[in-house]
This record gives structure tokens, sequence and C-alpha cells, in this order.
């Protein structure tokens, strides 16, 4: 195994002791922590339902910061995307691929590699990557939004790394 350090920027005020990666405030917390505090909530709410809540919160949280990361870096259409995916796999959730983008159609498909959430729940053969769904349709819509276009998308898990006879997952965004 090789390792590296990370590749993005990270700045700590000496006074408030707050992180900030480009322009936006940023937590450091063991993966462990992160995901046992998942599990704790799906446990008492279901995966269903709690899938539904993280869906909405995550659109909102993908749709503001790429609109606060594209302002602070001058980004336009695709590579707002390609910044997001890039971000995202450089803070520890996994590597996302994308592998179609059609901005003005409102398509896209995105592959997770070594998912945090695999790693922790391992094989339980159940889609567990979930919390990511919502992100992919937030991003899509806040970077057409940016380009004038009218689209709204959905997203949706197809396959998780934690499903059996499963190595990677897999999301589809679709528009409404």
């Amino acid at each position: 195994m090789t390792t590296h350090a990370p590749e993005l920027p990270i700045v700590v005020d000496d006074e408030t002791g707050v992180w900030t990666t480009d322009a936006l405030p940023m937590l450091y917390v063991p993966r462990h922590f992160f995901v046992n505090n998942h599990i704790g909530i799906e446990e008492e709410l279901g995966a269903e339902r709690y899938a539904e809540i993280l869906y909405k919160a995550g659109y909102k949280s993908a749709y503001y910061w790429c609109e606060k990361e594209a302002k602070e870096h001058g980004l336009v259409g695709r590579e707002i995307f390609d910044h997001y995916m890039k971000r995202l796999s450089q803070r520890g959730w996994g590597f996302f691929i994308t592998e179609h983008l059609d901005i003005e159609k409102g398509e896209a498909r995105v592959r997770l590699e070594h998912s945090c959430f695999v790693y922790q729940y391992g094989k339980v053969n159940r889609k567990v990557d979930y919390m990511f769904t919502g992100w992919f349709a937030g991003a899509m819509d806040q970077i057409a939004h940016s380009m004038g276009l009218t689209v709204k998308t959905q997203a949706v898990q197809t396959q998780s790394g934690a499903e059996e006879g499963c190595d990677v997952g897999r999301f589809e965004v679709t528009p409404l």
C-alpha cells in the first residue's frame, strides 16, 4: 500500500479552531465515529426512512457546495461536477468516478469504489451507500441552473459494493 498527504487545502483558524477547505468550513472526524452514528440512526428509523431524509439533506448540501465552490474557483458546467467528484474522493468517502455526464439532458452515471460505508458494513447484501444519492441530483441541478437550464433531476443508487456479486457502487441521475 502506498500513501500520500491530503491533496486538498486545509486551513485552521488559530482563534476558533475551525477547519476550512476552499471556501467552506469542514469537520474532521474518525470514519468509524461517523458510520457508527449513521448505523445507529438507521437502526432507529429504518434504512428506507433514513435514506429519504438523507436524500433531501444531501441534495440541499450538494447544491450549496457546488454553488459556493463554483464561485470560489471560477468553475462552470462540467468543471463544477468534476471538482465535486474530486473533492468527495479526496475527503475519504470513497473514489467517485464519473462514467457519463450530460448536463443539458440531466443525466449522469457515477461509479463508487472503496466506499467508506462498505468498509464499515462489509458484505450485507443491500445498498449501504444511499447517503450519497441526493448529492448527485443536487450537484446536477445546481450546475444546470447556473447554466440557465431548466432540467430538474433525480438520482438513485443502482448497486452497492456491499451487495453480493458487486465490487463497486453505482448511481444514476435522470431528469424528472
